[in-house]
C-alpha cells in the first residue's frame, strides 16, 4: 500500500488559471505511447487474465496529475526513508513479488507468476515471471531477490527497521535463475507478507558495486509502471509512465496507472500549498487540517463546482497520533507522570474550537478493531485537578518560582515539530502546563530534520501519526528488545514483560480474528501506560479536486487512501473542455455528492 503528493503543468489545455512557473523540466508536458506488447498471451498467471474490480474498463492513458508533499524527503529511497511521499515514489519504480487482491485480499501474482508454501508453513518458493524485465531489457531474476535482502540485512546500511522482519528467515537459497526459497528460522504469521509484498526488489547489476546508504535521489533501473524524469531538491520530484512497462498487456492491471506524468510538488507550509491548489496549480488536495475543510474550502471554484470537495468512507485501516513521550529520558519514566499530561490535554475542546468537529477522540492505539470503531478502553479526559494530584505522587512539588520540581531539577521538556501547523494545538497545551508548573519549549525543525532525529530518539516529546496496516503487527513499534535500537518505530522507547509476552504468543496465530483479540490486550495495557497522548482520528478521506477527472465507482478502492488516485484515476478531456468553458462563461457545473461510501 502506497503515495501522496504535488505538481506544476502550464499547458493551457489543462491549466485554468496563469500559474508562476517553475523551470521548464518542471512544467513542461510528457507524452507517453504505450508500446506492443509482444510477449504470449498464455503466459499471464490466470489470476491476472481478469478485470481488475476497482478499476474502470473506461479509463484512459494520458495527461498529468499533480500532487502536493508538505515536505521534500531526505530520501527517494523507501528503504532508507520511510516518509509516505518516499513510499509512494517508490512504489512506482519497484514492485513486490505478490499482491494482494483489493477485495477479498487472497495474494496474486506480480513480479512472481506463482508461488508454494511447504506444508509445514516454513518454505516459500516464488517463481519470478518470466515477462519480468527491468527498464534497461534485462530480465528480473532469482538473484535480484536475494541481492534485495543481502542488501537490507547488512548492517553496515541505514535498513534496521526492515531487518527486524527479515531475521526470521535463514538466507534465501536461489534454485534456479527465476526460483527462490525462502526458510523461517520459526514459523511467524507475519513472514509470507514480508518476502511476498513487503519485499519491493531491487536491480542486483546496478547495485552491487554501490554504497546503498547514498542511493538517495537516482534510479534509473526500476521495474514498476514509472520512472523518474527529474526532481529538484525542495521543489518536486516528476514521475513518467513507462511505455515499455512489461506488464502493460495483463488485463488486471488495464485501467490503473493512466497518467503518463505524476508530479510531485513540494510546499513547506500547508497554508501556501491550498493556495496553489486554489489557483489551479495542483490537482488534488487530500485535506487533513479540518480548518481547510470547513473555512477554507469556500467561494467561487467550489460553489461553482469547478473544485469538489467529497469525503470518501471505505474499509481503509485507521492509524493513530498523538504526542508520544520519549520514556528514554528521565522525566517521562515514571507512568503517573505521563497520565498526569495527558490529562492536562483538553482534547475536546481542541477538536471543537479548532478542529470544527471534524474528529473523533481516539483512546485506542487499534481503534479500528472493534465495531463502529468504538474501543471499551477508558479515556483519559481533561481533568487539571487529577494532573495535580498524580504529579505530586510522583513527587514534583511546586519551587519558589511556580515551577515543580523534583531531586533539584525543573520540570521542564521540549515538544518538537516537523511544522508550524501544529502549533495551534500545542501553544494551548503549552499555556495549561505552565499553569501547574511545567514549562514547555516549541521547537520545530523540517522533515528531513525531525527524521533524522526520531532514527536517534534525539527528543523530549512530538508529534506522531501511524498509518493502519490491514495486517497489524505489534512487534517492530512495541517490543522491548526494539526499543534502543537506533532507526526503529519504537519512538517512545517503551517496555513491557506481559506486552513483550503477547506479541510472542501472537506470532505463531494464523486466525485474524484470534490475533485481533490479542492485540486488543495488548492495546489495554498500552492505553493504561500512556506511552502517548492519544489524540484524535477519522474514518473517512477527504479529497478536494479539480472537476476534470474520471475514476471508478469507488474512487479510492475498498482499503486504499487518497493516493489510489494517482493509479485509478484518469483525465477526461471532455470534462477538462467543460470546466475551461464554465471558467470562461462564468457557468456552473453539475455537483457531486458530498459523501461516497464504498459498494
Amino acid at each position: 500500500m502506497k503515495k501522496i503528493l504535488y505538481s506544476i503543468f502550464c499547458i493551457l489545455f489543462f491549466c485554468l488559471f496563469p500559474v508562476n512557473c517553475g523551470d521548464k523540466e518542471e512544467v513542461e508536458s510528457v507524452v507517453v505511447e504505450t508500446l506492443p506488447w509482444k510477449g504470449n498471451p498464455d503466459s499471464i498467471p490466470l489470476a491476472l487474465r481478469v478485470q481488475n474490480p476497482i478499476v474502470s474498463p473506461d479509463a484512459k492513458k494520458g495527461g498529468t496529475f499533480r500532487i502536493y508533499s508538505h515536505q521534500f524527503p531526505k530520501s527517494l529511497n523507501y528503504y532508507l526513508d520511510q516518509f509516505t511521499t518516499t513510499a509512494h515514489i517508490f512504489g512506482l519504480m519497484f514492485e513486490p513479488l505478490l499482491d494482494y487482491h483489493p477485495i477479498t485480499l487472497d495474494p496474486i501474482p506480480h513480479l512472481a507468476s506463482s508461488w508454494k508454501i511447504s506444508p509445514d508453513k516454513k518454505k516459500f518458493i516464488f517463481k519470478i515471471d518470466e515477462n519480468a524485465f527491468w527498464s534497461d531489457g534485462k530480465p528480473i531474476t532469482a538473484n535480484d531477490v536475494l541481492f534485495t535482502y543481502e542488501t537490507l540485512m547488512d548492517k553496515n546500511n541505514n535498513t534496521a527497521v526492515f531487518r527486524i522482519d527479515l531475521s526470521r528467515f535463514e538466507k534465501p537459497v536461489i534454485l534456479n535463475e527465476r526460483e527462490i526459497e525462502f526458510t523461517q528460522k520459526e514459523i511467524h504469521w507475519s513472514n509470507f507478507n514480508t518476502v511476498a509484498n513487503s519485499l519491493y526488489i531491487l536491480p542486483a547489476h546496478y547495485y552491487k558495486d554501490r554504497n546503498f546508504d547514498k542511493e538517495n535521489f537516482d534510479f534509473p533501473v526500476v521495474s514498476g509502471p514509472y520512472s523518474m524524469l527529474s526532481a529538484k531538491k525542495g521543489r518536486y520530484v516528476k514521475m513518467r509512465r513507462r511505455g515499455d512497462y512489461w506488464m502493460r498487456a495483463y488485463p488486471f492491471y488495464k485501467g490503473t496507472d493512466n497518467f503518463d506524468t505524476i508530479l510531485f510538488k513540494v510546499y513547506n507550509e500547508e497554508p501556501i500549498a491550498f493556495q496553489a491548489f486554489k489557483k489551479g496549480d495542483i490537482d488534488i488536495y487530500p485535506t487533513y487540517t479540518a480548518s481547510f475543510w470547513v473555512k477554507e474550502a469556500v467561494g467561487e471554484k467550489f460553489d461553482e463546482n469547478y473544485i469538489l470537495k467529497q469525503k470518501i468512507y471505505n474499509s481503509k485501516p485507521i492509524g493513530f497520533q498523538g504526542l508520544v513521550f520519549n520514556m528514554r529520558r528521565g522525566i517521562f519514566s515514571d507512568v503517573k507522570v505521563r497520565k498526569a499530561f495527558a490529562h492536562l490535554v483538553d482534547r475536546k475542546l481542541l477538536v471543537e474550537k479548532l478542529a470544527y468537529n471534524e474528529y473523533e477522540l481516539t483512546n485506542s492505539f487499534y481503534q479500528d478493531l472493534w465495531p463502529t470503531n468504538f474501543s471499551p478502553n477508558p479515556p483519559i479526559d481533561f481533568d487539571v485537578k487529577k494532573a495535580r494530584e498524580l504529579l505530586s505522587e510522583a513527587g514534583w512539588k511546586t519551587n519558589s518560582k511556580g515551577i515543580l520540581e523534583k531531586d533539584g531539577k525543573e520540570f521542564r521538556f521540549t515538544i518538537l515539530e516537523r511544522d508550524k501547523k501544529s502549533e495551534k494545538y500545542l501553544t494551548p497545551i503549552q499555556e495549561r502546563a505552565k499553569e501547574v508548573g511545567i514549562i514547555i519549549n516549541l521547537e520545530t525543525t523540517d522533515l528531513a530534520e525531525w527524521s533524522s532525529r526520531m532514527d536517534k530518539y534525539d527528543f523530549d516529546m512530538t508529534w506522531a501519526a501511524w498509518g493502519g496496516g490491514v495486517f497489524k503487527d505489534p512487534e517492530a513499534m512495541w517490543y522491548s528488545k526494539y526499543a534502543d535500537e537506533k532507526g526503529q518505530p519504537n519512538l517512545s522507547g517503551f517496555k513491557n514483560s506481559e506486552v513483550d509476552k503477547l506479541i510472542e504468543q501472537q506470532r505463531t496465530e494464523f486466525s485474524v480474528p484470534k490475533r485481533n483479540e490479542i492485540l486488543k490486550k495488548i492495546d489495554k495495557i498500552l492505553t493504561a501506560e500512556v506511552p502517548y497522548v492519544l489524540l484524535w482520528n477519522t474514518s473517512a478521506t477527504r479529497i478536494m479536486y479539480w472537476n476534470r477527472f474520471q475514476f471508478p465507482k469507488n474512487p479510492l478502492g475498498k482499503y486504499g487512501s487518497e493516493k489510489e488516485a494517482s493509479s485509478l484515476w484518469w483525465l477526461d478531456e471532455e470534462r477538462s473542455s467543460k470546466l475551461n468553458d464554465a471558467i470562461l462563461k462564468k457557468e456552473k457545473l453539475s455537483s457531486v455528492p458530498d459523501k461516497v461510501y464504498f459498494q
